[in-house]
């Protein structure tokens, strides 16, 4: 079946796209991990403006692995933006921007003896070359001591799958270990009906299943849609029907 990629002529305005939170995951299968991270988060609430932390280690420490599309990245900006709007300080690092790892493992002296939480996120653990996995080793001894740092990692395979030296891959399974599931059609509708919900978009019921069945069948890419049809529909003043979206997806 073919897929329909969105025509490359429409710019795409996702100024008033919904930021990535716990409230807006559809935890599906993944339960045990999101209800984890809203422990985490309410600590922080309960703490904040106290500069004090009560967790213990292994609720500082999280790695999550699965296929694209289940929710990884989502869970990672999710607890990062919840960090942001308590003002604590927060760092995501990914395999593409090396300066971000020097920046922190310069302030992570302090933050290592600092009574306040701080916030790290590693997405794509996997895909991290020798030079960021010995900086990651580092980050990792240092939080094993601090006070009050939490480190979320995300990756698409389990840490003893991970091509990854192996005292990396063992320090990983030194906290708590998620997997995370992709959601099944219905929840995907589920889902989607949410993402539209929250940008006031009202889809017709033939929207959703007609897309999964000639679309990509991947979250981010739905996702992708949805912010796509929206900014179309307050383009043309049309509602988002079939027709509509058969014409933004037709090749331009």
């Amino acid at each position: 079946m073919n897929k329909a990629p969105l025509p490359r002529q429409f710019a795409l305005d996702i100024s008033h796209t919904p930021k990535p939170s716990l409230n807006n995951f559809l935890a599906g299968e993944n339960l045990a991990l999101h209800s984890a991270l809203l422990t985490v988060a309410k600590s922080w609430e309960i703490n904040h403006p106290r500069l004090a932390s009560e967790n213990p280690l292994d609720q500082r420490w999280m790695y999550w692995w699965g296929s694209g599309g289940s929710g990884r990245t989502h869970l990672l900006s999710a607890i990062g933006n919840q960090a942001q709007g308590l003002g604590l300080e927060y760092f995501p690092l990914t395999p593409n921007e090396p300066v971000s790892w020097v920046r922190l493992e310069e302030h992570l002296p302090s933050l290592r003896s600092s009574d306040r939480p701080s916030a790290i996120t590693v997405d794509d653990v996997d895909r991290l070359d020798e030079r960021l996995v010995a900086s990651l080793f580092r980050i990792l001894n240092e939080i094993q001591g601090s006070k009050a740092i939490y480190i979320f990692m995300a990756g698409n395979s389990a840490p003893a799958n991970l091509k990854l030296r192996e005292d990396l891959r063992t320090r990983l399974g030194w906290g708590l270990i998620f997997q995370t599931h992709l959601l099944t059609d219905d929840e995907k509708i589920q889902a989607l009906q949410q993402a539209a919900q929250a940008r006031g978009l009202v889809l017709s019921p033939d929207v959703l299943p007609w897309l999964l069945n000639r679309f990509y069948r991947d979250m981010p890419n739905l996702m992708a849609l949805i912010d796509a049809l929206d900014a179309y529909s307050l383009e043309t003043k049309r509602a988002v029907t079939l027709p509509l979206v058969r014409e933004l997806l037709q090749p331009r």
